[in-house]
C-alpha cells in the first residue's frame, strides 16, 4: 500500500510540474523571507544564478553587478539564490549574505532565500530550470556554485552555463534577447 501511494504521490509531483509554462508560475521567498511572485519580472531577460559567499567563483559577484549596472535600465535582471550544498560555501544567515555581497561587490541585485538545488529538497524553480536547460551530457544536477540560466522576455529558459563561464562572457547573449 506505501509503495502504491508513493507512486501516486511522485506522478502527481511530477504532473504538477508538467503544468508550469514558464517561471512566471513560480514564487520565490526574498532574502528577508518575503513571498514574491516570479511573474514581477515579466518583460525582462534574466539571469538566475546559484551564489555562494566562500567560493573560488565568489569574485563573479563583481562581473555579475557589471552586467547588472550595464543592462539593468533595458530590462535586465539577475535573480541570485544562496546555496549550501557545495561544500558547505553559504553558511551564513541572510543577513551575514546580504552585507557579504554588498560590502565586498557592490552588489544591489536582487539576493534571495537560501535554497537547496539539488536532490528532494531542491526549490521548484531550480528543478524547472534545470529540466528545461540541463547540463553537459544531458544531466540536470547543478555541479557547483554560479551555474547561471538566461532567461527571455516571455519567460522561456534559454540556455545554462557552468560555474567557469564568466558574466562578461554572456554579455552578448544578454544584448541579443535585450533586442527581441
Amino acid at each position: 500500500m506505501k509503495k502504491i501511494l508513493l507512486g501516486f504521490l511522485l506522478i502527481h509531483s511530477l504532473n504538477a510540474g508538467d503544468k508550469m509554462s514558464n517561471i512566471y508560475d513560480f514564487s520565490v521567498k526574498t532574502i528577508k523571507g518575503e513571498e514574491q511572485s516570479m511573474s514581477m519580472y515579466k518583460d525582462k531577460v534574466l539571469l538566475i544564478v546559484n551564489v555562494a559567499s566562500e567560493c573560488g567563483y565568489t569574485p563573479q559577484y563583481e562581473g555579475l553587478e557589471k552586467l547588472y549596472k550595464a543592462y539593468q535600465k533595458q530590462g535586465f535582471e539577475i535573480l541570485a539564490f544562496p546555496c549550501n550544498q557545495f561544500g558547505g560555501q553559504e553558511p551564513g544567515s541572510p543577513e551575514q549574505i546580504q552585507n557579504f555581497c554588498k560590502v565586498n561587490f557592490g552588489a544591489t541585485f536582487p539576493l534571495f532565500a537560501k535554497i537547496d538545488v539539488n536532490g528532494e529538497h531542491a526549490h521548484p524553480l531550480y528543478v524547472y530550470l534545470k529540466n528545461k536547460a540541463p547540463g553537459i551530457l544531458g544531466t540536470e544536477a547543478i555541479k557547483w556554485n554560479f551555474t547561471k540560466f538566461l532567461i527571455d522576455k516571455k519567460g522561456n529558459v534559454i540556455t545554462r552555463y557552468g560555474s567557469s563561464t564568466k558574466p562578461e562572457g554572456i554579455r552578448t547573449d544578454i544584448e541579443k534577447l535585450l533586442q527581441k
